[in-house]
Formats: C-alpha cells, structure tokens, sequence
C-alpha cells in the first residue's frame, strides 16, 4: 500500500542586496562598536525593566544601565564637547583675529626654514584633504545604500512575508493530503472485504491444500504407476500369445525345411555325411513364460474403480470454497462497510481538532496585520527617507566644499608663489590660494557642529540598535529575551502559536527550525495533544472484529479415500507382484534356434563346392532358404522379444516398490483424513483471523504513516527560520550597517577637520599677500 509523500511548497527569493556595498567599512564599524558596547547584553536588567519594585532597586537598575551604556556615553559626552567648543572656539579665533592676534595681523616673519616648512604644511594638508574626501565618498555612499536598502526594505519583507503566507496555507493543505490518503487504506480495505471470497477463500484452500497435496499427490502417483504396470503386464501378456503364435508357424516351417535339407544330404552321400540337422529347432518354449492375468485382473479393478475422479472431486471441492465463503460472509461484509464508512467521518474529523490549524489562523492574521500596517507606513517612510537623503547629501557637501577650498588652495598657491618676493609682493593667484584656504577654515567652524550632531544622534540610534539587536540576535542573547513573556508589549509567542501555559521557547524553536523541523516538534505539541488519541479508531476497529467472530463459514467435507477404495488398492499391490520371470529371462538371452541358420548356410555352401552340379545346386538352394528364413525370423522375433524384456524388467522393478508404496499413500491419506476432521475448522478460523489482521493492517499502516507524517513532515518550519533571517539580514546588514557605515564616515571627516584647520590656517601665511614686509638676512 503506497501512500505517498507529503509534498513541500515552492518559496519566493530571499531579499535583495542594495546596489553599493562597503563591506571593509562595515567591518571597520563593528570593531568600533564593539569597542565603544564591549559588555555582554544585560539580559536580567532588561527584563526586570518596567517591573515594580522599589526605589532603591531603581537606582541600582539605573546605574546598571548607565554602567552597561558607559562607552556610548564617553562618546556622547566628546560629541557634546565638540558640539560647544568647536563653535565657540572658532568664533573666539574670528574674533581674535580681527584684532589683529592670532596670526590676523598680516605680517609674516622670514627665515632660513620658510621653504621648508611650507611644503611640509601643503603635504600636511593635501593628506587631511585625501581624509576628508576618502571620508565624505564613504558618506555619500553609505547615504546611498541607507535609502536603496530603506526602499528596497517593502519588497523585501513583502516577498518574505508571502513565503509566510505560503507556508502557512501549505499546513491545511498537507493535512487534506493526509486525511484524504486515508482514502487509500480504506478502499483497500474495501476491495478486500468485496473480493473475500478470492482472498479468504484463497488464503482457506491453501491452509487446506498444505495438507491434502502431499495426500493426493501420493495417491494420484500410485494411480499412475498401477496403470503403467497393468499396461506392462498387458504388453507382457499380449507379446507372449504373439511369441507362441510365431512360434508354431516358424516351428513347421523349419520342419519343412529340415525335410527337404535331409533329401539334399542323401543325394550327396559320403562328402554331406558330417552335417548335422539337429539345431533347426527353437531354443526356447514361449508357451512357458508365466502368465499375468491374476495381476491385470486386480489391477483392472483399480482402474474401473473411479478412484481418480474421487480424488478429482476434492479438488472440485476445494475450487467451490470461494463461493461459499462470499455467500456466507455477506453479513459480516455490510457490517464492516459501515464501520469503514465511521472510520473515514473519524479520520476527516481530524482537521478540526489539529492544533497546526490554529497556528495557521493565528499566524496568518498577525502576517496579514503586518502586511497592512507596512503598507500604510510606506509612503510616509519613502517621503521622510528622502527629505533625511537630501539633509545627508547637503551636509556632505559642506564637507566637500572645505575640501575643494583646500584643494584650490593647493594649487593655487605654488602656481603663483614665487620664492624671490617679498610677502608683501605676492601675486594674486598666490593670494586667493591662501583665501581659499581661510575660506575652507571659516566653513568647518560653522558647519562642523551641525555635522556632529547629526554624528551623535545617528551615532546614538543605529550604534545602540545594533548592539542590542543585531549583536544579540548573533550571539542569541536576544532570543532568551523574546522567551520572556511579556517583555514586548503586545506580544506573546504563546498566544500567537495558540499554545496555553506560554510554554514557547523561541531559541529552541528557532534552532530547531533551522534543522527544518516539523512544526509538531517545534512546538512540542504532544505535550498538549496526544495523537493516539486524535487518530484512536480502536471502538470500530474493535466491531469489525467482532463482526469477523460472529461470522460462521462452513465448507462440504473432504473425502479422500472410501475404505473399499483402500482395501482396493492394498489387495491390488499384493495382487500385483511380479512373478518369476528368471527362466523367461534366460531363454531369451540365448538364440532363437538352437543351431544358427546362417552358420548352418555357411556349411552347406562350402560343402557345394565339393560336390557334383546336381548336389551343387540344391545345396546353394537350401542355403538360400536358410538365409532367407534367418533374416525373416530375426525381423518377426527381435522386437517382441525386445518389447518383451523391457516389460519383463518394468514389473520388476515397479512391482517390488508397489506394496510399499501403496501403504505409504495410505498412510498419507488417513492423517491427512485424520488432520482434516481434526483441523478443518481451526484452519477456517486461522485464515479468517490472518484475513482480519491484513484487513486491519491496511488502518494501523495508515495510522503509523500518518503520524510520522504530521510529526515530521508537515509545517517543516525551515521557512520561518529564514523568514527571521531574511528580516535579521533587511534591518542588520542593510539597514543598520549601511546608517552607521554613514555616521561613522561623516565622523570621520568632522574629526579630521579640526587638523584641516589648523594645517591650512598656517599654511594660508605662506600664500596670502602680507602688508607689513620682513626681509630675511643670512648675516643677521
């Protein structure tokens, strides 16, 4: 019986990877991360939160969490710094200089090194400058994939929330599959019952031919070889009345010839005196050979008492059984069709009662909420997305704007530098090479600590959200959290697969779907709902058995062998024993006269030539005649005496194994007779039983195949592994990576823009035009 497999649903692609990806970048944040956050997630302080308890254990809670936050707050504490003293710093130094201090007063002392420390100052800032633009492409792009992964987040969670919804509408399907497999073992179960009488006919004339075949088969043997040795004694009896008739015409024929031979030898006188016509006589007397007719009379009874066709009847007998038995068990089969009928309304009962059912209800509503609640936010988000893209675009600009200042006064100002002028001389283009450097100055001071706050706030959301989501979920400290009911607001593992007790475990669960595990042990639903019990059809199966108890099959009863049959059959094999053929035997090994005729004609034909013509001629004559009467003789008597032998040497051997073997196919016959009365109604019983059990086998298969099936087959859960996966990979490595790549980077070029500003404040004297002169003299 071949029920088949549960068949697997087809699931769409996994998410899409943005278009950009900075993969060293990344890397180079998550070390910073996790050396700002080094401390494991504090799972139990998490958990106690929003709890009551008393003030003091507040206050412990609270400096825990300050303690567990303490990197980012470092960081957040240099980030305010920056934030007030850049901005403070800077318009101290405007003012400053407009008072002609620091550096304001345009005078520029000459000396020995001038040369020198103006190219170490330009390479200086054409360093910080590679920096800052290395820094802002890495802002621009990670500004990029932030919103390619924002956009791209809808259809990414709308194609892994529909391979949940396939999942989900798989389960009542795989359940159909199951129950209506039942079909299978119910209609063979069915054709079974229809067809009895073939089957448990069949199956009651084979525990009854086990017995009778060897029984029949000894006797149809014994048959069969009666009639072969009555054929035998009949041939045998057949040849000899042939052999005597042969041999009383050949006997006056060679008398004949004796006759005439003795005329011939007396008209030759001397020379034919020494031929001797004694041997033209038959060496042997056929009419001794014994005769058989007792023999093929007690084996002719045998054969005209029909015991053969008796034997044919119990086979006739036998072929009858399967129509009885389809008579005789019709009760029973309506019985039984009715209880078929109670096991499939059971079995298509189960749907109901299967606790996957409610999973399916339950997660399909909360995918489907989901869904709509990611669908009313998309176009807010896309619009804020885009307003946040163009704020990030433009801060990084002013970014870009100091670099190009100082990239222009990079060549500006050794383009129209010359060493022999006086500072007070400097060219035009020299000049605005060391305005474009001031310029550069004055924009980082004002836009500096608008670069850092967006810095810090970034810093803030996506650092701490991938410390505590995405580090967690890879070191599965967040699962323990999720098994903590509660915790989320709203949301309750428990609930959500329809398990009482909140006995969901979302790390095993989680574990044990990556495995590809059934759904069954995933949730450990025996625990709450016993199979046995859901698939228990014992009560129907029990009235079936009662049914096959109640049914009463009865067959004609088997005779093989009446007791005149046996007394038949034990007279004719002592009957037909073999008489004494050994004289017979030695009569026919010798010639068939006494003296050769050939060697006779050869004597005559000799005895020819040493005669007169006359002689001569009757000699050759009668040795003509007998050569003629030789080769006739050979011919009537060679093969019934061949015939003859064979027989003779068949009853032999038959005869002698005849008594013996008629008393063991007697013997055979009466235990199986016995075996028969003793055993007829135990073999019906036996077969009927072995008929029920290969009935109910066809249920317990089904039940053992169905279970295995909802236990490990059904709502293989690998699907819902990947479905956190897929939203692990959309918010850690798209989302989150690619906004903390951005903060980082823009970090990176704020902090590097303190060195920018000293460097090109200093290296903007040696390009700018002085007013006040300063003549350098080697000689003092």
């Amino acid at each position: 019986m071949e029920l088949g497999n549960v068949s697997q649903p087809m699931y769409g692609p996994g998410p899409e990877v943005p278009g950009s990806s900075t993969p060293g970048l990344v890397g180079m944040v998550h070390g910073f991360l996790r050396l700002v956050q080094p401390n494991a997630l504090p799972i139990e302080l998490i958990a106690d939160f929003g709890q009551p308890q008393s003030e003091e254990a507040i206050g412990e809670q609270v400096q825990a969490l300050l303690l567990y936050e303490l990197g980012f707050l470092v960081c957040m504490a240099i980030g305010l710094l920056f934030i007030i003293l850049v901005p403070l710093v800077g318009c101290c130094f405007c003012c400053c200089r407009c008072c002609g201090n620091c550096g304001g007063r345009m005078y520029q002392k000459q000396g020995r090194r001038m040369g020198c420390r103006r190219r170490v100052l330009w390479a200086s800032v054409l360093l910080v400058s590679a920096v800052l633009l290395a820094g802002d492409v890495c802002a621009f792009i990670s500004n990029t994939r932030f919103s390619q992964a924002v956009y791209g987040t809808f259809p990414n969670v709308n194609n892994t929330l529909d391979n949940v919804r396939t999942y989900v509408a798989s389960i009542p399907q795989q359940i159909n599959f199951i129950i209506d497999s039942s079909d299978v073992a119910l209609g063979h179960a069915n054709r079974s019952l229809q067809d009895i009488g073939p089957n448990l006919g069949g199956m009651i004339i084979l525990g009854i031919r086990s017995s009778t075949d060897r029984a029949l088969g000894s006797l149809q043997s014994l048959l069969q070889g009666m009639e072969t040795l009555a054929a035998a004694f009949g041939s045998i009896a057949g040849t000899r009345s042939h052999l005597e008739e042969l041999q009383s015409n050949y006997s006056r024929r060679l008398a004949s010839l004796r006759d005439g031979l003795n005329q011939t030898l007396q008209h030759c006188d001397h020379p034919c005196s020494s031929v001797s016509l004694d041997g033209l006589a038959f060496s042997a007397n056929f009419s001794t050979i014994p005769g058989v007719e007792r023999q093929l009379e007690a084996l002719g009874d045998v054969s005209g008492s029909n015991i053969m066709a008796d034997l044919e009847k119990v086979n006739s007998t036998l072929d009858t059984t399967p129509a009885k038995v389809q008579e005789q068990s019709q009760d029973m089969v309506t019985k039984t069709q009715d209880q078929l009928g109670l096991i499939r309304q059971e079995i298509r009962s189960l749907q109901e009662q299967l606790p996957l059912l409610d999973v399916e209800e339950n997660v399909g509503a909360f995918v489907s909420n989901a869904t709509s609640v990611l669908e009313e936010y998309r176009e807010p988000i896309i619009t804020w997305d885009g307003l946040r893209w163009s704020v990030c675009v433009l801060l990084c600009c002013t970014v870009l704007l100091v670099v190009l200042c100082n990239v222009a006064g990079l060549l500006l100002g050794p383009l129209g530098l010359k060493e022999s002028m006086l500072p007070t001389q400097r060219s035009s283009l020299s000049n605005a090479g060391g305005n474009f450097f001031m310029a550069g100055v004055g924009f980082s001071f004002i836009f500096s600590w608008l670069l850092m706050l967006l810095v810090l706030i970034t810093f803030v959301l996506g650092g701490n959200i991938y410390m505590l989501v995405c580090e967690s979920w890879h070191s599965q400290q967040l699962f323990q959290l999720l098994d903590t009911p509660g915790l989320i607001p709203g949301f309750n593992l428990s609930e959500l697969l329809g398990q009482e007790g909140g006995t969901a475990n979302f790390s095993e669960m989680y574990r044990q779907c990556q495995r590809d595990t059934a759904l069954w042990q995933a949730l450990h639903l025996d625990q709450s709902v016993s199979l046995d019990e859901l698939l228990n059809i014992s009560q129907y199966t029990g009235e079936i058995s009662t049914a096959f108890e109640k049914m009463n099959i009865t067959l004609s009863p088997i005779s093989l062998l009446s007791q005149s049959q046996r007394d038949l059959l034990l007279n004719a094999s002592r009957a037909g024993q073999s008489p004494d053929f050994t004289p017979t035997l030695e009569q026919l090994d010798r010639n068939v006269t006494q003296r050769s005729l050939l060697d006779l004609a050869a004597e005559l034909e000799q005895l020819a030539d040493k005669v007169g013509t006359d002689v001569q001629r009757d000699l050759k004559a009668d040795a003509h005649k007998l050569r003629e009467l030789d080769k006739e003789m050979q011919m009537s008597f060679s093969g019934p005496l061949q015939s003859l032998k064979e027989n003779i040497h068949l009853v032999q051997s038959r005869a002698a194994q005849l008594e013996a073997q008629t008393k063991s196919a007697l013997d055979k016959a009466s235990e199986t007779q016995e075996f028969l009365e003793r055993e007829m109604a135990n073999i019906i019983k036996n077969e009927t039983w072995a008929f029920l059990e290969e009935l109910l086998d066809f249920f317990e298969t089904y039940i053992s195949w169905a279970k295995s099936r909802l236990t490990g087959d059904v709502a293989r859960c690998k699907p819902i592994a990947e479905t956190l996966d897929n939203m692990e990979t959309i918010t850690c490595d798209y989302i989150l990576d690619s906004l903390n790549a951005f903060w980082f980077s823009l970090g990176w070029c704020t902090f590097f823009l303190l060195p920018s500003i000293i460097l090109a404040v200093r290296l903007a004297k040696f390009y700018r035009r002085m007013d006040i002169a300063d003549v350098y003299s080697p000689w003092g």
